[in-house]
């Protein structure tokens, strides 16, 4: 169980991209205290972790519902995180600072930036994969590990942003998108391989 658990948080963590998202946090919150940053780190782990586990749980009603098959799913989330995940790896600014005084808890910071259209994709195929409930569970748990591990991020970003400094962030940001990358094509191929029964 334990091996299972943190091969999944590390893939929320990767899906989540904690870095990535800090980078947005810091821009959207240049005009916050240092207070008000802390409170906000929270808001978006308790948001991020009922998003996340809403989409896990009712995966398969979702499925069941609009009658697509759990591998052709796989190919389309797969193929919209690659190009999410593409636009981190290359740099490419997700959010403009224009609107501070207006509440980013919800949108853009939980979603789309944290839970956005790829991991959205991969919560619910991840859903509809898992029957048992002792694999529920363990996914829950690691969700909510993970959640919690972007709030603790988050809550750091005034250090973390002294430490690493603007160009640092940058780099670990596109590193993180390298790896959502990999996660992302590693969820089309198994799909494209289920789906031709390879």
């Amino acid at each position: 169980m334990l091996e299972s658990l943190s091969s999944l948080y590390l893939k929320m963590l990767v899906l989540y991209s904690p870095f990535f998202v800090l980078s947005c946090f810091i821009t959207l919150t240049r005009g916050y205290t240092v207070k008000e940053r802390k409170k906000l780190a929270w808001k978006v782990a308790f948001g991020t972790l009922v998003a996340s586990a809403l989409l896990y749980l009712f995966g398969q009603s979702i499925f069941n519902i609009f009658g697509i098959t759990i591998d052709a799913f796989r190919i389309g989330a797969g193929t919209v995180l690659f190009i999410s995940a593409l636009g981190m790896a290359q740099g490419k600014s997700a959010v403009q600072a224009d609107n501070v005084q207006q509440d980013v808890t919800i949108v853009p910071l939980t979603i789309p930036l944290t839970v956005g259209p790829g991991t959205i994709g991969a919560m619910l195929v991840m859903g509809a994969g898992h029957v048992h409930w002792n694999d529920k569970l363990t996914a829950l748990l690691a969700i909510a590990i993970a959640a919690a591990t972007v709030g603790v991020i988050l809550y750091l970003s005034d250090r973390i942003e002294r430490i690493l400094g603007e160009q640092g962030l940058q780099i670990v940001s596109r590193l993180m998108g390298l790896f959502v990358c990999a996660l992302a094509a590693q969820i089309i191929f198994t799909g494209v391989k289920n789906y031709l029964v390879l």
